[in-house]
């Protein structure tokens, strides 16, 4: 049973990750305020601060400094999205924790639903787009692409346009920072650790402020990593590519054999050999990409590095932890 349902009222941790968000800060806690007011919760933010090289960590401190319950991670540098929500997971303290950015695209009145389905006993209530229709064509189109791609070749299928938007019960986290990987994708571990989900669809705004940092470049490397984290189907592909090639060799081969035996020799084309030097040349170079993603990701596995650094760590008891302190990894903080 659900700590809220057990005690009546809940503890709810709010995780936002920053990174150059300045512009957002004061209407996310603006609008944070408003919801908090209606809802039969006490709050907690847990802020991490990815790096970021505007005034976003002076405006979390000034927020801090206004009396909320509140802790301010401050990373030494960027180490993206995914290292900063286990941070802030790792150190939320809340019956159930709420994972949401900072830009209001993700709108926090939709807190009050997933406190609702979270009290009838589900562990995880996440959001989902009900349209994409501010998206462009491409991005509508990639999406789309991805999330069949993914879906098809994995054995944990993701919901279709979920995103990190969600709520998660006290002992799911637990199970989540259980994980040991660095190359954390979490939508897929989100969904790989099971429990009782259910999606709560809503109508994604526009950002408040500023501006994504989110470009082709690195939704395309965000896929990959996704894909190669939770399936070894590419390189199951490439095998199979690899022997279906040799087997048409062989069968050319003994096709120029006969029909040399046959005809007498013959003069080869210089086209048609450009052509398989090149096809094959093409096909061998994919498949060594292939083995060099899978590859990269354990040699990083393997030099075992903390997720993330923290410089400071700043609260509501009025104490800053200053210097540089290593981020453990999920497992080791987990224990």
């Amino acid at each position: 049973m659900n700590a809220a349902v057990s005690t009546g009222r809940a503890f709810v941790s709010i995780v936002v990750a920053f990174y150059n968000e300045e512009k957002a800060i004061v209407h996310f806690f603006a609008e944070m305020d408003k919801v908090a007011a209606r809802l039969d919760a006490d709050f907690e933010y847990v802020c991490v601060n990815d790096g970021s090289r505007d005034q976003t960590l002076a405006l979390l401190r000034r927020e801090l400094a206004r009396g909320r319950r509140m802790r301010i991670i401050n990373f030494a540098r960027n180490f993206g999205k995914e290292a900063a929500m286990t941070a802030g997971l790792e150190h939320a303290k809340g019956d159930a924790i709420v994972v949401i950015d900072a830009d209001l695209q993700d709108p926090p009145a939709l807190i009050a639903d997933f406190l609702a389905k979270w009290r009838e006993g589900y562990d995880v209530v996440y959001g989902v787009r009900a349209s994409r229709a501010s998206d462009t064509m491409l991005k509508r189109a990639t999406a789309v692409a991805f999330y069949r791609l993914f879906n098809s070749i994995t054995s944990v299928p993701i919901p279709h346009d979920a995103g990190d938007f969600r709520l998660m019960d006290r002992r799911v986290v637990a199970a989540i920072l259980a994980l040991p990987e660095r190359n954390r994708f979490m939508k897929g571990l989100f969904a790989w650790v099971g429990f009782k989900q259910i999606g709560v669809p809503f109508l994604r705004e526009a950002r408040v402020a500023g501006s994504t940092s989110w470009n082709y470049l690195r939704l395309w490397n965000f896929a990959v990593d996704g894909l190669t984290s939770f399936s070894i189907v590419p390189l199951r592909i490439a095998s199979l590519a690899g022997a279906l090639i040799s087997l048409m060799g062989f069968a050319y081969a003994a096709f120029l054999i006969m029909r040399t035996l046959v005809f007498g020799v013959d003069v080869p084309g210089y086209a048609s050999i450009v052509v398989i030097v090149l096809f094959l040349g093409g096909v061998q170079l994919v498949c060594l990409g292939l083995i060099g993603e899978y590859l990269g990701r354990l040699y990083i596995e393997a030099k075992q590095r903390p997720l993330y650094i923290v410089a400071d760590v700043f609260d509501d008891s009025g104490i800053a932890s200053h210097g540089l302190h290593s981020g453990e990894s999920a497992t080791s903080s987990s224990q």
